[in-house]
């Protein structure tokens, strides 16, 4: 857990969550103001993003932060929130992330996703952080980090975006 107490890996995931949050808060530029609310905007005729209640908090060159306030909907049998609510969110997340660094009109979809659950998500207000760690020729490959209400890393995802059919990620 990131909170070991004398934990040396403990302290190291303090440190890169401490790194994090301070990006996180940094004031965002007029332009970045300006694509966080298009994105939000657009985001609202998703029908399956208004259902999950997932909402837009900022967007940057190839990154992207996105929040959702916890319902008793999102929840399995023992009281956590449902992995699969996770996976969407990282997916979605990531998408948008991955949609900054790519010629404006390209189409992508997932090709792979693959999430490590590392703590329950016992509900609250969550964050999902993407940033885009390569955009090649032919695919765009992210990363999403889950946290928790308490700032603890919940779950880790690498996903794969590739251009959809009639379209190329070549500027």
């Amino acid at each position: 857990m990131a909170h070991g107490g004398g934990d040396p890996a403990g302290w190291r995931a303090d440190c890169l969550l401490t790194g994090r949050q301070n990006e996180m808060t940094k004031k965002m530029s007029n332009e970045e103001k300006r694509v966080t609310e298009m994105v939000r905007q657009r985001m609202k005729e998703s029908r399956s993003t208004e259902l999950l209640g997932f909402d837009v908090e900022s967007v940057h060159a190839g990154r992207a932060i996105f929040r959702l306030d916890v319902r008793p909907s999102h929840k399995q049998i023992n009281g956590v929130v449902h992995g699969g609510i996770l996976a969407a969110l990282a997916d979605t997340t990531a998408a948008i992330a991955a949609y900054t660094a790519i010629p404006k009109g390209t189409e992508i979809a997932t090709v792979e996703l693959s999430i490590n659950y590392l703590e329950p998500v016992p509900g609250g207000r969550i964050k999902a952080d993407a940033r885009v760690l390569r955009a090649g020729r032919n695919f765009v490959v992210t990363e999403c980090e889950i946290f928790n209400e308490d700032g603890s890393l919940a779950a880790k995802a690498l996903l794969t975006f590739g251009a959809t059919a009639g379209h190329s990620l070549r500027k």
